[in-house]
């Protein structure tokens, strides 16, 4: 669905020698998960015997056993279409292996040896088996059967999934088998593992885990050993943990005396863009492979993951003021950078009372500090006309004094009567020129101002409204250093929050955040907002969940609404965001040219639509496709 994938990581209760009670074991959480739609599951290493049974494993009694139980699972998951992974003690050619084996619908599909054998403290494994790092190409007899056996096997659906395995230690070697199967392809990795429990191991553990799924831009799900192996010298914990890209989707609680699952849908789809968007992936160097072709998935008939419906917005609480510090930190570096270079001493804003204008003016006086530069070489310019209310002008006002920068004011409406009247349009006709001729009359203060006093013009546009080419051309969309344009609007609107720790700035703040957006370019009678911008090209919160995943990995529009109609479940129904989507989807297209000469900015999170880096298009792209899409 969408390229999601349901993936399940098991610790079943072991009986260490008792392949068959295992098996048992293993048999109900292979129900389990087929019932939950999962794709594949994955079970600790050596599952059938335990880990634990050391020595014995080299006893034929308990290898026949194994075998008898692997049969067994077999023969009662003929009709089980969910992928399991099962961990075995594999005797192939006078040796014996530590192996995966991947069985569906009744039928092994491949076996995959252990790399890397830990020999050392508590781990001794050279005792009992025989790296198979080196064994590709060829197969082996199992159940008398001849398989597919070597570290060079992955298994597709031919759709978005390919995966690979390893065991245990091969996570923890220098170059774990997972990098090389990264590189041939593989987006999902699984890990059958029996790592014990010591103080702080399972932090580590899971850092790993994750860290791993970041570098080889996959999912990664691991399976522990858990309670019932011995206690003889260690203790099994059972760790389950599924991560994706560097984040742990979910882990179980440790020590759990019962046989579990874990399950998460893992979007493999958006993986395998992600690699091509924005990485160095293809460089990577690819070896021969056996890949696999898997038999029909369970169908999942939804998804049961929590989409995020602000993507810019760190979800956690925590993370607030270090994400806030190092944007403003971001905006602020570009920004001296910029003014040193050009030995310029002086910083032009206008200010509205609006969202981006007051970050911009917060972030320019924080650079101004950081410097040691005078504040009041901060020229904030305040320029009401036709549409501004008492209270944005208020708001603004008040910013400025508390700030402590240089406040001047020009009302450009004398200046906007008589550019009507020089290119004859009637002052009553409130179109698109009427509004545009107050846009470029703000502009163009601001230039000329700049150039008498010998400053930058800050441009305030932020990231959201270059996406959908809300500016005007040559208006507010030009500035001669665009501060705002790597930050969408609702990144805005949370650093903004974030600012209200001055507390001179609090209650202003707390206002301007409550202020509907608007560009103030109609009259109005009552001294209120008249012309708000989110009834007119619709939610930011939308477009900036449609710009992410658009940009982010190329999603198709048909997976952009479904997902967000599960983000925003509770707040627009599937009629409403098709709707918005359609607008920004054409918005996005036609107002390309003015992003091919958007002036230069600093590049804040991983999306930029600069033109110079981020972001080629040409400007007359026919975009049919992707309305049809919906």
């Amino acid at each position: 669905m969408f390229g999601y994938y349901r993936v399940a990581s098991a610790i079943n209760r072991t009986v260490v020698g008792n392949a068959a009670k295992n098996a048992n074991e293993v048999l109900k959480l292979i129900y389990e998960a087929h019932q939950k739609e999962v794709s594949v599951i994955v079970f600790p290493e050596l599952t059938l015997t335990g880990y634990t049974a050391s020595d014995l494993l080299l006893n034929q009694t308990l290898i026949s056993s194994q075998n008898d139980s692997l049969h067994t699972i077999l023969e009662r998951t003929k009709n089980v279409h969910t992928i399991t992974i099962i961990g075995i003690a594999l005797f192939e050619t006078d040796r014996l292996y530590n192996c995966a084996v991947v069985i569906q619908n009744g039928n092994i599909l491949g076996v995959v040896p252990k790399s890397y054998l830990p020999n050392k403290k508590e781990f001794y494994e050279k005792r009992q088996f025989t790296t198979g790092r080196d064994i590709t190409r060829t197969t082996t007899d199992l159940l008398a059967k001849e398989v597919p056996f070597g570290v060079d096997l992955l298994f597709t659906d031919k759709y978005d999934m390919t995966f690979g395995v390893e065991i245990c230690e091969d996570l923890w070697a220098v170059t774990p088998p997972s990098n090389h199967m990264a590189s041939n392809g593989a987006n999902l990795l699984f890990n059958l593992s029996a790592s014990n429990e010591l103080i702080g191991k399972h932090e580590y553990r899971e850092e790993l885990v994750r860290t791993q799924s970041g570098r080889c831009m996959a999912a990664y799900v691991y399976a522990s050993a858990g309670v019932g192996e011995s206690t003889t010298d260690t203790v099994f914990g059972g760790h389950a943990i599924i991560s994706e890209y560097g984040s742990t989707l979910v882990q179980n609680e440790r020590f759990a005396l019962e046989s579990h699952l874990i399950t998460a849908d893992v979007d493999l789809e958006r993986l395998k863009w992600l690699r091509v968007n924005e990485s160095s992936y293809g460089d990577g160097r690819r070896k021969k492979t056996r890949v696999i072709k898997v038999d029909t998935l369970p169908s999942m008939s939804s998804i049961e993951r929590f989409i995020n419906p602000m993507p810019f917005v760190p979800s956690r609480h925590a993370d607030k003021k270090h994400r806030c510090d190092e944007i403003v930190q971001i905006q602020s570096h570009g920004l001296i950078k910029r003014m040193s270079h050009a030995h310029i001493k002086k910083a032009l804003i206008g200010i509205s009372g609006g969202l981006d204008s007051t970050l911009a003016l917060l972030s320019t006086h924080k650079a101004f500090e950081m410097m040691g530069w005078d504040v009041k070489n901060i020229i904030a310019v305040t320029m009401p006309g036709f549409g501004t209310t008492t209270r944005t002008r208020s708001n603004a006002v008040k910013l400025c004094e508390a700030l402590g920068v240089t406040l001047k004011t020009v009302d450009i409406t004398e200046l906007s009567l008589k550019e009507f009247e020089a290119i004859e349009h009637d002052k009553d006709e409130h179109s698109v020129t009427y509004e545009n001729v107050q846009a470029r009359a703000r502009t163009s203060i601001l230039m000329n101002m700049a150039n008498k006093e010998g400053g930058l013009v800050i441009g305030t546009g932020d990231l959201s409204e270059i996406a959908l080419g809300w500016s005007t051309y040559n208006g507010d969309h030009m500035s001669m250093y665009a501060l705002n344009s790597g930050i969408p609007k609702t990144l805005i609107q949370y650093v903004i929050e974030y600012f209200k720790s001055i507390r001179e700035l609090a209650d202003i703040i707390d206002d301007i955040l409550a202020t509907p957006i608007s560009p103030e370019l109609l009259p109005h009678e009552s001294d209120e907002i008249v012309q708000e911008t989110e009834n007119i090209v619709g939610p930011y919160e939308l477009h900036d969940f449609f710009l992410y995943h658009f940009i982010k990995y190329g999603a198709k529009p048909s997976k952009i609404l479904h997902l967000a109609t599960l983000a925003f479940k509770d707040k627009y129904d599937e009629t409403t965001i098709n709707k918005w989507l359609k607008i920004f989807l054409r918005r996005f297209f036609t107002q390309q040219f003015k992003r091919s000469c958007m002036p230069d900015g600093p590049k804040v999170g991983t999306i930029s639509l600069s033109p110079r880096a981020d972001w080629k298009m040409a400007s007359d792209v026919d975009f049919d496709i992707w309305i049809e899409s919906l």
